[in-house]
This record gives structure tokens, C-alpha cells and sequence, in this order.
């Protein structure tokens, strides 16, 4: 390694030295002493005039700073009084809330917005009767619920999406908590007795509905589906080995005497069928499919944020609220049906005189709209809406809503020499519309019409 100059070359004179040390020396070093100097100066010039320096006057800044941090963080003295002046006072409403009372204050708001619920946001009240549950009387709330789904409705974007109506539905259908497990293990006994059938339509499901296509899959729908159909199939066995009563005499006798007797065995006419497809053939026994099931099952997969929520909402319509719809006979349709026809001969009688003259009655082109509660007719977004009002107050009143749409066409129909090709297809769904008529010809409805109605699906 080679040695510095300087080192090899002790001998050199000290003037030599300094000279070239200062050649060596940096301009920046020197701009550097001469600013530092500067600085000297201005602040021996700041101390002449009795003025604080600009490092001292930062150090006061951060000190005020810290202590008034301090301040705020000890416990403040409530000030004395002062004796009242001749000025507008502050407000309580304008005044600063302490941080040490705001969160006891809000508490206190939120407990007055609970029990006067008049004050407060629909939406917001939605919402708190979902996440929080009743607060009181429970047959009031659900009352109250029932009030703000009719006047209100549920808040929801363009695609008819909202977070709280598929809670809102199962707190209304009454249905009963699930765990996701529970669903699974339907799911994994694999295909059902009804499965073929249900492959059959589940394709064709809203196939024209790009908001349902791209939201559920045909997969989803046989799922849900093949554990309905299960879990149908369970009840039924279990239904099939309940123990009945032996030797219970009824009104053909002794059970001895039925078996003996060749007439008795005639009069008790031949034994149901069952359809491959596993429902039943005859009008009585509950199946596990029917065709169109697939369809009434989609709005509950579209609203709902899992499979197991939907599965549990539909499962409990279906055999609570109209079991009559999937039958093997589909009794409870055909009575819907016929429903319809006497309904809007109530409502609008000259529309119901002029589609009786064509012989248009409603089971040529209402069948789709009584079996899926209106859901094969677009838009979707729609369909949700009508179906909240549904649930609020009854499957039954679709009835009463396949009226109102007929009377929305009113006037197309009575002009039309063919209301055959018109009533094809429904025009598309208004739900707002469709609920004020519904609820204004409700008044039209006899008492013992209306018993029919609501016992039309059992």
C-alpha cells in the first residue's frame, strides 16, 4: 500500500503546508462558516433589540405546545361565573361536548331514538330491528316492521340488492337459524329422488335475466334444490312411520271388517301413485318437486348472501306458508286460480265480464304468476320489492296483485279484439303500483272471499 504524501515528505515547510490546505478546503465549508456567522450576527442583532431569536421563539412555540397538550389532558376547572351580560348567550346546541361526556351522551341519544323510533332515519330503523332485535313488545315491532316495508321499503341499489332483505324475509317467514353444516350435510348425501327433474328445469331458470345469470349459478340452484328435495323426502318418511292406531273403529267400521269386506276395500278407492320424479301423483301427500319450484326458489338465492340462508327461507315458505303449491296435484294453484276469477269479477267487473266473454279465464295465463308469486315476470329488481310487501302481509295477497295487473292493462285488454296474445306475457312489473291497487281494491273483498284467500295455499 502506498503511503499519503504528506507522510513521505516531512521535510516540506509550513507555509507550503497551510497553502495547500487551503487549496484542498472545500467552497462549501466556507459557505457554511460564512453562514453560521451570519447567523451570529443576527442573532446578537435580535438580542440588541431585546427580541427573542428564531431558535428561541421555536423552543417557546414547542414548550406552549407541550404544556397546553398537558392542559387538555388534565382535568379541566369549570371556570367561575360571571355575571350575566348584555349578550346573546351560546346555545347549548352550539356548544363543544367535553371528549369525557360525549360517549355517555350519544348513549343517551341512542337509547331515546330506541323508544320514540319516529325520530329516527326508516333506513336506519331497519337496520337496528335487525342487528338489535325487538326492543319491546314483540307482536308491536313486527307491526312497526310490516309498516316501514309497506310505506318505506327497503332501501336497495339498481340491481335490487340490499344487505338487510334476506333478514328481513326470514324474520318475517318466521324461519328458524341453520348452521351451514346442517346444509352441507345435505349436500354431500349426493342426488336425490327428484334430482333428474330438477336438472331438467334448473337451465332454464330466468334464462333471459342477465342480473340472475350473473349473480347465481346453475350449480347454486341444484344445490339448493336437491336439499329441499331432501329434506321433503325426510319429512315425508318420517310422516309415512309415525305409529297409528290399531283396531280404531271410524265410520266404515271395524279395521277387521275393511279388510274382509271386498266392498269397503272398492270404496276406499285405489292407492296413489307416485311420479318418478318423487312427488306424489295424487292431491293429498306432500311431494318433494314439482315443476316451477325452481323458479320460485331463484329471488330467494338472488337476495340472499349465502346458500344456507336461502335454503332455510325457502324451505320454510314452501311448507308453511304455501304447501299447497308443491303438491303433486298442485291443489292449492288450481284454488288460486279460480281465486283470481272471482276476485277481479269483484274489483273490475267489466274486465272480468269481457274476459269471460273471450273464455279467458285465469288458469290459460295465470298459472306461471299464482305458482312463482309473480317472480317470472321481469325485472327482477321488481319481483324483490313485491315479494317484501308479500311477506309483510301474506302470500296470499298475490292473488289480489295478479288482479291489479290486470287492471293496469285495462284498458289495453277491453280495446283488443285477441287478449289472448296480450296476456301471453305480462308487461313488466310495477311494484308500487301494483301494491296501491292491491291495497285499495283489499277493502273491495268480501269476508268470506278473503278466508279463502288466506287458506287458498294450505
Amino acid at each position: 500500500m502506498t503511503n499519503s504524501p504528506i507522510k513521505q515528505a516531512p521535510h516540506l515547510a509550513p507555509s507550503t503546508t497551510a497553502a495547500t490546505d487551503h487549496q484542498l478546503r472545500s467552497p462549501k465549508s466556507s459557505r457554511g462558516l460564512r453562514k453560521l456567522q451570519s447567523a451570529h450576527q443576527l442573532s446578537a442583532n435580535y438580542a440588541a433589540s431585546n427580541t427573542p431569536s428564531l431558535i428561541s421563539q421555536q423552543r417557546q412555540q414547542q414548550q406552549r405546545n407541550i404544556s397546553s397538550t398537558h392542559n387538555n389532558l388534565s382535568p379541566q376547572i369549570p371556570p367561575l361565573p360571571t355575571l350575566p351580560s348584555h349578550h346573546r348567550t351560546r346555545s347549548n346546541s352550539d356548544a363543544v361536548i367535553p371528549n369525557a361526556f360525549s360517549g355517555a351522551i350519544a348513549a343517551k341519544k341512542v337509547a331515546a331514538s330506541k323508544k320514540n323510533p319516529t325520530n329516527q332515519n326508516p333506513r336506519e330503523e331497519l337496520e337496528g330491528l335487525v342487528r338489535q332485535g325487538p326492543q319491546g313488545d314483540v307482536p308491536s315491532e313486527l307491526s312497526r316492521l310490516r309498516h316501514l316495508v309497506l310505506c318505506e321499503g327497503l332501501y336497495a341499489d339498481s340491481d335490487g340488492m340490499s344487505q338487510i332483505r334476506i333478514y328481513i324475509w326470514l324474520i318475517l317467514l318466521n324461519a328458524p337459524a341453520i348452521s351451514t353444516d346442517s346444509y352441507l350435510e345435505l349436500i354431500r348425501r349426493g342426488a336425490s329422488p327428484a334430482y333428474s327433474k330438477i336438472r331438467n328445469d334448473t337451465f332454464r331458470t330466468l334464462a333471459t335475466n342477465p342480473l340472475f345469470k350473473r349473480r347465481v349459478s346453475e350449480a347454486s340452484l341444484i344445490r339448493l334444490l336437491n336439499a329441499v328435495a331432501w329434506k321433503l323426502h325426510d319429512a315425508k318418511l318420517e310422516k309415512l312411520a309415525e305409529p297409528t292406531v290399531v283396531n280404531a273403529a271410524n265410520e266404515r267400521g271395524s279395521p277387521e271388517l275393511q279388510h274382509a269386506s271386498p266392498i269397503v276395500k272398492h270404496a276406499q278407492g285405489p292407492p296413489t301413485t307416485t311420479a318418478t320424479d318423487g312427488s306424489e301423483a295424487g292431491g293429498t301427500e306432500p311431494g318433494i318437486y314439482v315443476q316451477g319450484m325452481n323458479v320460485l326458489c331463484a329471488p330467494f338465492l338472488y337476495a340472499a348472501r349465502s346458500e344456507a340462508e336461502a335454503f332455510v327461507a325457502f324451505h320454510g315458505f314452501i311448507t308453511k306458508e304455501c304447501p299447497g303449491y308443491v303438491r303433486g296435484a298442485m291443489d292449492g294453484v288450481h284454488k288460486g286460480l279460480a281465486l283470481v276469477d272471482k276476485c277481479l269479477a269483484i274489483v273490475d267487473p267489466k274486465l272480468s265480464s269481457y274476459l269471460q266473454s273471450k273464455h279467458m279465464k285465469a288458469e290459460l295465463y295465470a298459472f306461471a304468476s299464482v305458482l312463482t308469486l309473480c317472480a317470472c315476470t321481469p325485472p327482477l329488481p321488481e319481483v324483490l320489492q313485491l315479494w317484501d310487501f308479500l311477506f309483510a302481509y301474506g302470500p296470499h295477497l298475490n292473488i289480489l296483485c295478479i288482479c291489479a295487473q290486470l287492471v293496469i292493462m285495462r284498458e289495453t285488454l277491453l280495446t283488443s279484439s285477441s287478449p289472448t296474445k296480450l296476456l301471453r306475457s305480462f308487461p313488466p312489473l310495477q311494484a308500487k303500483l301494483i301494491i296501491e291497487i292491491t291495497v285499495s281494491n283489499l277493502r273491495k273483498i268480501p269476508a268470506e272471499i278473503y278466508e279463502e284467500l288466506v287458506h287458498h295455499a294450505e
